[in-house]
């Protein structure tokens, strides 16, 4: 047995389309049904009222009266054929030829017809209740009788001069007749009524399409599960993602937007006034196209973001902004770069430990036991390892000196000295790496790249370190120095922090690569630092042939160390210092 495929259920379009056609016919069968009616209840009651007028006519002629009293006076009623042959028939029927009326009938008092369209019913009880009539009342009726459904009326007839009834005078007119009447007033309804059906039908298909385009032909189903996919894909993604309609407004806000730029839900807010980064606006203006990705600062984060326009079909919806964080990125890709450059600073120190052991070999195998002794003295005051960076001794946080120890490795690769000024003194512990990191190692960085860039012979790179102790978390102060070139005269000083402010080219320039990864370490310092209170700031824009330029931060709640214990300490580590860098300098004679 073969079995039949269910049908497919109709689009909910084609639904919605049936639907109003069928309200669209109903309402107009409606109406012209209560026009109709009303109509036929018009034209009944101007048969009514047509038909008493008449009735009083004909009961008011004295001719009809007296005849009628006469009948009525006689001892029985006259023979059918006298009756027909009489003056009342002859009356009444001129009356209902001239005005085209049912039935024109005249009684006696008892009710017995003396004029009747049908002379065989003369003589007879009329069919419908005369009472009223011939109680002195005036009535109309709608009824049904010897010769069909009428709508009259029924006027009593008084004696000549007197106030007794003596009979009654009934009028009617055919409901045919007003049927008809009727089909000739319905005619202009019934093409009213097909001009609104075919109107409704009319916008019923152009109510059709805006709702297709409207919905992109999906149903309401399709439209339901697209609206849990979107939130459930929109909310669980880490990336940003901003949707701008084709009318300029944002339609899409997701959590992970919110967080990374740091604002609340903008969605219904004018693209162009919302309190967005430039960069992101200048990817949606007309003549972008597809953007590439290009980096920003915001939040105290770095980003990447591109814009993407929003095609359906040749339908445009708009703009789809995309954000990724890179800030992790980048301060993993810096802590790498900075356990490479230990590593290789390790490699290159692998054979001075080498030389150094041979030389202690050498001065046991000869007996030289005290030169011994004093040559390993002196490689216990200059530490295990000898970073090229002077004065290293300064910085008591183990965390720094390695810190700075690599980034000197990495200057001394490049031709750059990398030096401590005299003014450095750390004695607390630092207690936030990261940020201290990012902080300091992109100041370094700029001035390293200005050194290797600017015009002077000597390159060198001068960092000062200063804590100011505090019960409540120490302050660092960095200051840092370089030899390169310094800014361009007439550069703003707050320029440099701007996103895209690069010393790449070799000069410090405006410089919006995308992508590029270039110009914004100084703009994420200072708003890595002003998000804990403090600031970074240029201090020298330097000149040309150098000095170069002077940056200053200022990181509060990053070291550690009550203030007492410090200031306790402060001689004894003062002459410490002192006695490990003369050791240093004697070591470097030594090993010269």
């Amino acid at each position: 047995m073969q079995r039949t495929s269910p049908r497919a259920p109709l689009r909910f379009s084609t639904q919605t389309l049936l639907l109003q056609l069928a309200v669209v016919l109903l309402v107009v069968l409606l109406s012209a049904a209560v026009h109709a009616w009303l109509t036929y209840d018009r034209v009944a009651r101007e048969a009514e009222s047509q038909a008493l007028t008449l009735a009083r006519t004909v009961a008011s002629d004295p001719s009809v009266q007296a005849d009628v009293l006469a009948i009525s006076e006689q001892p029985g009623t006259p023979p059918p054929a006298e009756l027909a042959a009489g003056p009342l028939m002859t009356a009444a029927e001129a009356v209902r030829a001239r005005t085209g009326a049912l039935f024109v009938v005249i009684t006696d008092e008892t009710g017995l017809r003396l004029a009747h369209p049908d002379p065989q019913r003369l003589g007879e009880r009329v069919s419908t209740d005369p009472s009223e009539a011939l109680s002195g009342e005036e009535v109309t009726t709608r009824n049904t009788g010897t010769l069909g459904p009428s709508a009259g009326a029924k006027v009593p007839v008084y004696a000549p001069g007197s106030s007794t009834v003596v009979g009654e005078v009934s009028v009617g007119y055919s409901m045919e007749t007003v049927g008809q009447s009727v089909e000739r007033d319905i005619g202009p309804v019934a093409l009213t009524a097909a001009g609104a059906l075919l109107a409704g039908i009319l916008g019923s298909f152009l109510l059709r399409r805006r709702l297709h385009r409207l919905t992109l032909g999906l149903e309401p189903e399709e439209i339901s599960t697209l609206v849990h996919d979107q939130v459930a894909v929109l909310q669980g993604v880490d990336d940003g993602v901003i949707g701008v309609s084709a009318d300029g407004r944002i339609t899409v806000f997701n959590a992970a937007a919110q967080r990374l730029l740091g604002l609340d839900d903008l969605a219904g807010t004018r693209w162009e006034d919302a309190p967005v980064p430039d960069l992101l606006k200048s990817l949606t203006r007309a003549g972008s196209g597809d953007a590439s990705a290009v980096e920003l600062v915001a939040g105290g984060r770095v980003l990447v973001a591109n814009g993407r326009k929003a095609l359906h079909r040749r339908e445009d919806l708009g703009w789809v902004v995309m954000l990724r964080d890179r800030t992790e990125l980048q301060q993993l890709t810096r802590q790498l770069d900075a356990v490479g450059t230990m590593s290789t600073a390790l490699r290159a120190q692998r054979h001075e430990f080498a030389n150094q052991l041979h030389t202690i070999a050498g001065f046991m195998s000869i007996g030289q036991h005290q030169q011994a002794r004093e040559y390993l003295a002196r490689l216990a005051a200059t530490g295990p390892l000898k970073f090229p960076v002077d004065q290293a001794e300064l910085l008591q946080d183990p965390y720094l000196q390695a810190f700075v120890g690599a980034k000197g490795v990495e200057a001394d690769e490049r031709g750059v000295a990398l030096r401590i000024g005299p003014e450095t003194l750390v004695r607390g512990q630092v207690t936030d790496a990261q940020d201290v990191t990012t902080v300091l190692g992109n100041l370094i960085d700029n001035a390293i790249n200005a050194a290797v860039a600017g015009s002077s012979t000597d390159r060198w790179v001068e960092l000062e370190v200063l804590d100011e102790p505090d019960d409540d978390g120490g302050t660092l102060h960095v200051v840092v120095a370089d030899s390169g070139d310094g800014l361009a005269a007439g550069t703003d000083p707050e320029a440099v922090f701007a996103e895209g402010f690069t010393t790449a080219s070799g000069a410090l320039s405006r410089n919006h690569r995308a992508g590029g990864g270039q110009g914004f370490g100084l703009a994420l310092a200072r708003q890595l630092a002003r998000r804990r209170g403090g600031e970074v700031r240029l201090l020298e824009a330097g000149q040309p042939g150098g000095p170069g330029a002077v940056f200053m931060a200022t990181l509060p709640g990053t070291t550690a160390g009550t203030k007492d214990s410090r200031l306790k300490d402060s001689a004894a580590t003062d002459a410490a210092f002192r006695n490990s860098a003369s050791q240093d300098a004697a070591g470097k004679d030594h090993h010269g």
